[in-house]
């Protein structure tokens, strides 16, 4: 599929791929309503061996931000109450107990995170219609993260473009099409079905860390899916896609007209579900090592009432 990338383009797919109603017009999860109580138990019988991956990365001062979309900073983590406070008798005369307390200050979308059917809009309209009306200072008071608390569970898939074209990483600006998408599939023996949670491996986030510097990472160009993945996930019915790069689309973008066009489609006309900043390099190894690249996923966010997303340490169980 060839699409010249346009404003024009834009408000086509909008129109061809809107899931608005398709669940009722108080639908809140969109995408994740393809996950069924027999998909997540047939995703349950994936697990064989019992490993674990988690895919968050820490939250910490080393992250990837660097003060972009309205100044994001990384995670701030603070203590409130210490070992060497006990030891120096502080807390005997208030709380008459020992102890350790912390606290941490992070914009919700820093590290490895989910966005939510909040965060992003088309023109003055959020998914399913909701008007961005609906976002203010107070919070998202429609499609807010909380509403998909019990969802982010079902069969994950491992999709490793980067392994398939035998590169440690794919190259920043590098448009991962739909075709090679069903080749790396076909090349390691899976099927994308309904419901399925999708998670493609660049190997951006691992260049990074090899180079021990984030760089333009959080924000700046990126290898990803070009504008037409759109299509892929309106016709495959999956769940969620997610990446290990910071916005899971190609940057720089296929068009300088406007900035993140296949967020435009996705989120506010589908209401796909996107996780973005994954740590996969763990599980891709294993995946190459045993062959196996389907498994149980289990990433739910933080309960944010009216959060534009939600920081995670998803798992991948196999």
């Amino acid at each position: 599929m060839q699409i010249k990338v346009s404003r024009e383009a834009i408000a086509e797919a909008h129109g061809k791929l809107s899931n608005w109603g398709r669940w009722g017009k108080d639908d809140q999860i969109g995408t994740l309503n393809f996950v069924t109580p027999d998909l997540v138990a047939r995703a349950a019988t994936l697990v064989k061996k019992g490993k674990v991956f988690g895919m968050g990365i820490p939250l910490g001062p080393t992250g990837p931000q660097s003060g972009l979309f309205g100044g994001r900073w990384n995670p701030i983590h603070t203590m409130l109450a210490t070992g060497t406070d006990a030891i120096a008798g502080v807390q005997d005369d208030v709380a008459n107990m020992r102890y350790a307390d912390d606290a941490i200050n992070m914009p919700v979308q820093s590290a490895t995170h989910w966005d939510s059917l909040g965060h992003v809009f088309y023109k003055d309209k959020m998914y399913n219609g909701h008007d961005a009306k609906h976002v203010d200072s107070r919070g998202v008071h429609r499609l807010g993260i909380e509403h998909t608390r019990d969802r982010m569970v079902g069969r994950g898939v491992l999709l490793d473009v980067a392994r398939y074209k035998g590169v440690e990483s794919l190259d920043d600006g590098y448009g991962i099409s739909n075709d090679e998408l069903d080749a790396v599939a076909a090349k390691q023996g899976v099927t994308i079905g309904k419901g399925d949670f999708v998670i493609i491996r660049t190997g951006h986030m691992e260049r990074c860390l090899k180079n021990n510097a984030w760089g333009g990472y959080a924000g700046g160009d990126a290898p990803g899916v070009k504008f037409e993945n759109c299509y892929w996930c309106h016709e495959k019915e999956i769940a969620a896609i997610c990446s290990d790069t910071w916005g899971v689309e190609v940057r720089p973008n296929e068009t300088p007209e406007v900035a993140q066009p296949w967020h435009w489609v996705v989120i506010p006309a589908m209401g796909l579900t996107m996780g973005e900043i994954f740590f996969v390099k763990e599980l891709a190894e294993d995946c190459a090592a045993d062959g196996v690249y389907e498994f149980m996923f289990c990433g739910p966010p933080l309960v944010i009432t009216g959060g534009t997303g939600s920081p995670i340490n998803p798992l991948a169980i196999k």
